[in-house]
Protein backbone atom coordinates (compact mmCIF):
# COMPACT_ATOMS: atom_id res chain seq x y z
CA UNK A 1 0.00 0.00 0.00
CA UNK A 2 1.39 3.26 -1.13
CA UNK A 3 0.86 6.79 -1.05
CA UNK A 4 1.00 8.02 2.47
CA UNK A 5 -1.20 5.08 4.21
CA UNK A 6 1.85 2.74 4.62
CA UNK A 7 1.95 0.73 7.50
CA UNK A 8 -1.49 1.76 8.63
CA UNK A 9 -4.14 -0.93 9.39
CA UNK A 10 -6.89 -1.43 7.28
CA UNK A 11 -9.79 -2.41 9.48
CA UNK A 12 -12.62 -0.81 7.42
CA UNK A 13 -15.28 -3.50 6.66
CA UNK A 14 -16.35 -2.95 2.81
CA UNK A 15 -17.35 -4.81 0.13
CA UNK A 16 -17.90 -4.15 -3.42
CA UNK A 17 -19.67 -6.17 -6.52
CA UNK A 18 -19.40 -4.40 -9.46
CA UNK A 19 -21.99 -6.21 -12.03
CA UNK A 20 -22.70 -5.95 -15.59
CA UNK A 21 -26.73 -5.70 -15.99
CA UNK A 22 -28.59 -5.29 -19.44
CA UNK A 23 -25.38 -3.92 -20.82
CA UNK A 24 -24.25 -1.51 -17.82
CA UNK A 25 -22.54 -1.78 -14.89
CA UNK A 26 -24.35 -1.45 -12.08
CA UNK A 27 -22.48 -1.12 -8.34
CA UNK A 28 -23.43 -3.20 -5.11
CA UNK A 29 -21.76 -2.70 -2.09
CA UNK A 30 -21.80 -3.75 1.40
CA UNK A 31 -20.52 -1.22 4.54
CA UNK A 32 -20.68 -2.95 7.33
CA UNK A 33 -19.76 -2.95 11.68
CA UNK A 34 -18.53 -6.21 11.86
CA UNK A 35 -15.41 -8.25 10.82
CA UNK A 36 -16.47 -10.91 7.48
CA UNK A 37 -15.91 -13.89 9.56
CA UNK A 38 -18.05 -16.87 9.82
CA UNK A 39 -16.76 -17.79 13.09
CA UNK A 40 -17.31 -14.20 14.76
CA UNK A 41 -20.34 -13.74 13.42
CA UNK A 42 -21.78 -16.41 15.16
CA UNK A 43 -21.42 -14.43 18.27
CA UNK A 44 -21.29 -10.83 17.74
CA UNK A 45 -24.23 -8.81 16.98
CA UNK A 46 -23.40 -6.29 13.87
CA UNK A 47 -25.39 -4.16 11.46
CA UNK A 48 -24.40 -3.45 7.90
CA UNK A 49 -25.64 -1.52 4.31
CA UNK A 50 -26.30 -2.86 1.68
CA UNK A 51 -26.82 -0.43 -0.99
CA UNK A 52 -26.46 0.65 -4.98
CA UNK A 53 -26.44 3.96 -4.24
CA UNK A 54 -24.21 5.52 -6.72
CA UNK A 55 -22.79 8.48 -4.61
CA UNK A 56 -21.44 6.32 -1.98
CA UNK A 57 -20.51 3.16 -4.50
CA UNK A 58 -18.47 6.16 -6.26
CA UNK A 59 -16.93 6.90 -3.11
CA UNK A 60 -15.81 3.04 -2.46
CA UNK A 61 -14.33 2.85 -5.93
CA UNK A 62 -11.83 5.59 -5.07
CA UNK A 63 -11.50 4.05 -1.30
CA UNK A 64 -10.11 0.58 -2.83
CA UNK A 65 -8.42 2.76 -5.57
CA UNK A 66 -6.54 4.46 -2.97
CA UNK A 67 -5.66 0.91 -0.76
CA UNK A 68 -4.69 -0.46 -4.20
CA UNK A 69 -2.22 2.22 -4.37
CA UNK A 70 -3.72 3.40 -7.71
CA UNK A 71 -5.16 6.38 -6.45
CA UNK A 72 -4.78 9.60 -4.35
CA UNK A 73 -8.15 10.31 -3.39
CA UNK A 74 -8.42 12.21 -0.23
CA UNK A 75 -11.74 14.12 -0.44
CA UNK A 76 -14.82 11.56 -0.39
CA UNK A 77 -18.70 12.77 -0.93
CA UNK A 78 -20.15 10.42 1.06
CA UNK A 79 -18.23 8.51 2.93
CA UNK A 80 -16.42 9.30 6.43
CA UNK A 81 -12.92 7.90 6.09
CA UNK A 82 -10.02 7.79 8.61
CA UNK A 83 -7.30 9.03 8.80
CA UNK A 84 -8.09 11.40 6.13
CA UNK A 85 -11.56 12.95 7.11
CA UNK A 86 -13.07 11.19 10.16
CA UNK A 87 -12.12 12.65 13.38
CA UNK A 88 -12.62 15.96 11.95
CA UNK A 89 -15.98 15.46 10.76
CA UNK A 90 -16.85 13.53 14.09
CA UNK A 91 -15.49 17.24 15.86
CA UNK A 92 -18.09 19.11 13.25
CA UNK A 93 -20.79 16.91 14.10
CA UNK A 94 -20.08 17.11 17.85
CA UNK A 95 -19.72 20.97 17.45
CA UNK A 96 -22.78 21.64 15.44
CA UNK A 97 -25.04 20.15 18.62
CA UNK A 98 -23.41 22.55 20.81
CA UNK A 99 -24.00 25.52 18.41
CA UNK A 100 -27.40 24.81 18.36
CA UNK A 101 -27.89 24.31 22.03
CA UNK A 102 -26.18 27.43 23.40
CA UNK A 103 -28.79 28.95 20.35
CA UNK A 104 -31.35 27.60 22.48
CA UNK A 105 -32.27 25.03 20.11
CA UNK A 106 -32.31 20.86 21.05
CA UNK A 107 -28.69 19.15 21.06
CA UNK A 108 -28.87 15.71 21.14
CA UNK A 109 -26.70 12.95 20.29
CA UNK A 110 -25.72 9.00 20.64
CA UNK A 111 -23.05 6.88 19.87
CA UNK A 112 -22.83 3.25 20.23
CA UNK A 113 -19.56 1.35 20.02
CA UNK A 114 -16.88 -0.92 21.78
CA UNK A 115 -14.79 2.25 23.24
CA UNK A 116 -14.97 5.10 23.84
CA UNK A 117 -10.81 6.55 24.32
CA UNK A 118 -9.92 9.16 22.39
CA UNK A 119 -9.18 12.46 24.61
CA UNK A 120 -10.03 15.06 22.13
CA UNK A 121 -13.64 13.55 21.24
CA UNK A 122 -14.39 12.69 25.26
CA UNK A 123 -12.93 16.40 26.35
CA UNK A 124 -15.47 17.55 23.50
CA UNK A 125 -18.46 15.67 25.01
CA UNK A 126 -17.78 17.24 27.88
CA UNK A 127 -18.02 21.01 26.93
CA UNK A 128 -21.31 19.65 24.95
CA UNK A 129 -22.74 18.24 28.29
CA UNK A 130 -21.81 21.61 29.83
CA UNK A 131 -23.44 23.48 26.95
CA UNK A 132 -26.19 21.59 27.26
CA UNK A 133 -26.45 19.03 24.58
CA UNK A 134 -27.85 15.52 25.80
CA UNK A 135 -25.71 12.48 25.25
CA UNK A 136 -26.46 9.29 25.61
CA UNK A 137 -23.59 6.72 25.07
CA UNK A 138 -23.42 2.41 24.98
CA UNK A 139 -19.94 1.81 25.59
CA UNK A 140 -19.51 -2.23 25.78
CA UNK A 141 -15.98 -2.09 26.27
CA UNK A 142 -13.25 0.56 27.63
CA UNK A 143 -14.64 4.11 28.32
CA UNK A 144 -12.19 6.92 29.51
CA UNK A 145 -15.09 9.31 30.26
CA UNK A 146 -16.61 10.37 33.70
CA UNK A 147 -20.76 10.53 33.00
CA UNK A 148 -22.90 12.84 35.42
CA UNK A 149 -20.07 14.80 36.87
CA UNK A 150 -21.92 18.28 38.56
CA UNK A 151 -20.18 20.87 36.53
CA UNK A 152 -18.75 18.58 33.85
CA UNK A 153 -20.75 15.61 32.66
CA UNK A 154 -24.05 16.35 33.97
CA UNK A 155 -26.23 15.65 30.29
CA UNK A 156 -23.96 12.64 29.57
CA UNK A 157 -25.51 9.63 30.42
CA UNK A 158 -23.70 5.86 29.71
CA UNK A 159 -24.54 2.55 29.72
CA UNK A 160 -23.19 -1.17 28.33
CA UNK A 161 -25.30 -3.66 26.80
CA UNK A 162 -24.51 -7.22 28.01
CA UNK A 163 -26.63 -9.95 26.42
CA UNK A 164 -25.59 -13.30 25.02
CA UNK A 165 -24.16 -11.86 21.80
CA UNK A 166 -21.24 -9.27 21.57
CA UNK A 167 -22.40 -6.11 20.91
CA UNK A 168 -20.49 -5.07 17.98
CA UNK A 169 -21.81 -2.25 16.38
CA UNK A 170 -20.69 0.72 15.66
CA UNK A 171 -24.22 3.86 15.57
CA UNK A 172 -23.68 7.23 15.76
CA UNK A 173 -26.65 9.59 15.80
CA UNK A 174 -27.48 13.76 16.04
CA UNK A 175 -30.47 15.36 16.03
CA UNK A 176 -29.13 18.26 14.14
CA UNK A 177 -32.12 20.67 15.05
CA UNK A 178 -34.66 18.26 13.81
CA UNK A 179 -33.29 16.96 10.84
CA UNK A 180 -31.18 13.82 12.19
CA UNK A 181 -28.26 12.56 10.65
CA UNK A 182 -26.85 8.73 11.39
CA UNK A 183 -24.01 6.95 10.55
CA UNK A 184 -22.42 3.52 11.09
CA UNK A 185 -19.36 1.59 10.43
CA UNK A 186 -16.19 0.41 11.93
CA UNK A 187 -14.28 2.84 13.70
CA UNK A 188 -14.95 3.37 17.84
CA UNK A 189 -13.89 7.23 19.13
CA UNK A 190 -10.04 5.85 19.66
CA UNK A 191 -7.32 7.33 18.48
CA UNK A 192 -6.04 4.61 16.31
CA UNK A 193 -9.54 4.13 15.07
CA UNK A 194 -9.93 7.80 13.97
CA UNK A 195 -5.81 8.44 13.21
CA UNK A 196 -3.95 5.15 12.61
CA UNK A 197 -6.61 3.02 10.94
CA UNK A 198 -8.10 2.63 7.44
CA UNK A 199 -11.80 3.45 8.43
CA UNK A 200 -14.88 3.97 6.58
CA UNK A 201 -18.28 5.30 7.70
CA UNK A 202 -21.32 5.91 6.16
CA UNK A 203 -24.05 8.28 6.47
CA UNK A 204 -27.92 6.41 6.70
CA UNK A 205 -29.83 8.57 4.58
CA UNK A 206 -33.42 6.01 4.24
CA UNK A 207 -35.67 7.74 6.35
CA UNK A 208 -37.25 4.34 7.46
CA UNK A 209 -34.10 3.30 8.36
CA UNK A 210 -32.97 6.18 10.69
CA UNK A 211 -36.20 6.00 12.20
CA UNK A 212 -34.75 2.38 14.00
Amino acid sequence: VVYGILGFKTHTKIALIVRREKGRLRNYFHIGTGNYNSNTSRYYTDIGLLSTNPTIASDLIELFNFLSGFSKQKIYQKLLVSPLSLRKKFVFLINREIENATKGRKGELIAKMNSLVDPEIIKLLYLASQKGVEINLIIRGVCCLYPQREFLSENIKVKSIIGHFLEHSRIFWFYNNGDPEVFIGSADWMRRNLDRRIEAITPIENSKLKSN
